[in-house]
């Protein structure tokens, strides 16, 4: 069980929790792959092999890097295109071809059987142009012959929320000859939320004006079938080919009463509907070209995305109900095509990429309108119906190399050149040039004690739903859509530190100091308020990791994981000029796993504690606060062998986290106006009680 929301995280942290269970095997490996990353200097590396969780009966390659000490995922950014590596997992010496599976899922596809060790690298010694500090590269080897793997978790919450069934997973994996296969089945992203409670709603004075009863249930599935085939031929040419299709199924409904004085009650109710389809279809070839190898890269993905709001109110007095409706369906596509050619000279690892990238959104929006049969009746929306193309080029030249036997160094340069254009009623043709590169230094002074600085100019991506008008009618505003938007750049400044403690754990600490340019926010536009950009922002962060065993206390099998991000951030704002936070900006999180596993038994027990503070987002006639908490608090016992398979009880929020919204509308600009209302809900969301089960064929 986790509890993780982590929105304008400077660091793409993944807070996760113990796992669990595998058995190693020594199968013989797949002819002409080692899965060695072969790095600049070997000092700092530390090895894993499967006797080292054997104490936590893995089940797969995630079960497994999760209990390595001190280190936690960091996915893969929201960057455009595929660019280079900014993840900090290897899957034997390869950075993955794949843009919709995050590294938690490609890592629990492989099972621990399979996996031969697990090596801790330094990234800027490894020839792969943008990796830096600690970086995790799996090593294993698929079976010759059928083996798989499931999960299944079940769900029950005290109030309001429906069961959950449907979480699980399956694959299986394999190898006939030089050719690698896996399969899998997911649904892991399945969800059953809820909560109920009170909101009032307030005047200037503070006189309650409303009270609002609602309750509110929102169910996800997500059913994904993938596949995987890897070809290592014997002379040193690798190929990979995955795919994947996956649907979504969403559905939130809110069912609540409003009551005012003076006036008949009124029954409301939101639905929202979200039912996609998506896929990808991406691979890589690598040969030896000249004195080096080139590797081509490709990728193709597209997703049907309609989306749908209604929002009804019906007087308890049979009075005629009113309602609003909102609708768009949105195709959107990428493909890629990618080019890397790697080669040794002067000493070092040299690297050439091309890449080309070109993304579209077609969308078709509508308002409605509940008429007397109560009907709603839509018209066209031309504000949110258009379309966005970008075709993007990108090139790009690194070399990286050992300075001494302790410090080395990487350097990338290059530049990308796009144009975007919208379709539509303000369709606009726009081009821009950016350069982009990174510097990388590595210094690792003993065994224990290994530090990096990166350097780098970053270019975000652009949410293309951005550049048209939409409406939200649950809170009752909009955004008019704007044609200028441009992507968010920055010059980021990144440092992390590494200490092994030795028995006692490990330490890490993360700085981050991110300058922007083009900060995207909501800002004023022709006709209203919309996503837009800001000329500049900076934000900092420090994040600390640390894993702490307790043997040494005479307390074996016993530790504690804890992560804390600390984070500030500043804009000014572009509808009053002053100086604050990043809107919907988490400037402090903490997550702590207590994990003991009893020594001489299959048993293990332990809790779990997070917390994240979320600030208010703005817009021009309001400051909305919306979060959870202020603690989920959790505990958890599980038993490594029940008959083969892992089965753990959790227990969830025993500290009652609840869900709540503070929020404040002006008459006209925020500030500088009257206040028009306020909003402050307390929604109850209960204990959350799961069952899982994990197990190996």
């Amino acid at each position: 069980m986790r509890h993780v929301v982590t929105p304008s995280l400077l660091m793409s942290i993944g807070l996760v929790t113990p796992a669990i269970a595998g058995t190693p095997s020594d199968d013989e490996s797949a002819p002409g792959s080692s899965g060695s990353v072969p790095t600049a200097a070997d000092a700092g590396r530390q090895v894993f092999t499967p006797t080292d969780f054997a104490q936590f009966s893995p089940k797969n390659a995630a079960d497994m890097i999760q209990q390595i000490p001190g280190f936690q995922i960091r996915d893969n950014e929201n960057l455009r295109g595929l660019g280079q590596a900014t993840g900090n997992v290897l899957f034997n010496g390869q950075r993955p071809s794949t843009k919709s599976d995050d590294l938690r899922t490609l890592l629990s596809r492989i099972p621990a059987s399979t996996v031969e060790r697990i090596e801790i690298l330094d990234g800027a010694t490894v020839d792969i142009p943008g990796l830096s500090g600690q970086v995790a590269n799996v090593v294993y080897t698929a079976s010759k012959g059928l083996s798989g793997q499931f999960s299944w978790e079940g769900q029950a919450r005290a109030h309001f929320a429906d069961p959950l069934y449907t979480r699980g997973a399956m694959s299986v994996s394999g190898r006939s000859g030089s050719l690698e296969y896996e399969f899998g089945l997911d649904n892991n992203q399945a969800s059953r939320g809820a909560a109920g409670g009170i909101t009032t709603i307030a005047d200037a004075a503070g006189t309650p004006t409303e009270l609002r009863d609602d309750v509110l249930t929102a169910n996800r599935d997500q059913p994904k079938a993938s596949a995987k085939l890897t070809l290592t031929q014997p002379n040193g040419n690798i190929g990979h080919l995955n795919g994947h299709y996956q649907q979504t199924f969403f559905r939130y409904d809110e069912d609540g009463v409003r009551r005012s004085p003076g006036m008949p009650d009124r029954l409301r109710t939101v639905r929202d509907r979200n039912d996609t389809w998506n896929f990808e279809v991406g691979g890589d070839y690598e040969f030896a070209v000249g004195p080096g190898r080139l590797k081509m890269i490709g990728l193709r993905r597209f997703s049907h995305e309609p989306f749908g709001t209604e929002v009804v109110i019906r007087p308890a007095d049979l009075g005629p109900p009113i309602g609003e409706a909102f609708a768009q369906v949105g195709d959107i596509g990428e493909t890629i095509a990618r080019a890397e050619y790697s080669w040794k000279m002067l000493g070092g690892d040299w690297q050439l990429s091309s890449e080309a990238a070109f993304n579209t959104l077609d969308n078709v929006a509508s308002l409605g309108t509940l008429d007397a049969a109560g009907e709603f009746v839509y018209v066209p929306f031309p504000s949110g119906t258009g379309g966005v193309t970008e075709n993007r080029y990108e090139t790009l030249l690194s070399f990286g190399r050992s300075i001494t036997s302790k410090l080395s160094f990487q350097i990338v340069g290059g530049a990308e050149h796009s144009t975007i254009e919208q379709t539509g009623g303000q369709g606009l043709t726009r081009s821009f040039f950016r350069p982009k590169g990174t510097f990388t230094l590595s210094w690792t002074p003993s065994d224990t004690l290994d530090a990096s600085l990166k350097i780098r100019r970053r270019v975000l991506q652009l949410s293309f739903y951005d550049f048209l008008a939409r409406a939200f009618l649950n809170d009752g505003v909009a955004n008019a859509g704007n044609v200028e938007l441009r992507p968010q750049q920055d010059w980021s400044f990144e440092g992390e530190i590494n200490k092994k403690l030795g028995d006692w754990g490990s330490q890490q600490f993360q700085l981050v100091y991110r300058n922007v340019s083009d900060y995207v926010d909501v800002i004023p536009v022709p006709g209203g308020e919309s996503t837009g950009n800001i000329d500049k922002a900076w934000a900092a962060a420090i994040v600390s990791t640390s894993t702490i065993k307790f043997d040494p206390l005479g307390l074996a099998g016993v530790k504690l994981d804890g992560t804390v991000v600390l984070q500030t951030s500043s804009v000014r704002d572009p509808f009053t000029g002053e100086k604050r936070q990043w809107r919907g900006f988490v400037n402090r999180q903490a997550n702590f796993v207590l994990r003991h596993d009893i020594p001489g038994s299959d048993w293990a027990w332990g809790g779990e504690a997070n917390h994240n503070h979320v600030l208010p987002r703005y817009r021009r006639t309001e400051i909305d606060r919306n979060w959870e908490g202020p603690w989920f608090v959790g505990l958890f016992v599980e038993h490594k062998d029940v008959f083969g398979l892992t089965v753990r009880a959790d227990a969830f929020n025993l500290t009652n986290a609840r869900q709540r919204r503070e929020r404040t509308v002006y008459t006209g600009l925020r500030g500088a106006t009257p206040i028009a209302f306020t909003e402050s809900r307390d929604r109850l969301i209960g204990p959350i009680f799961s069952l899982s089960v994990r197990g190996n064929f």
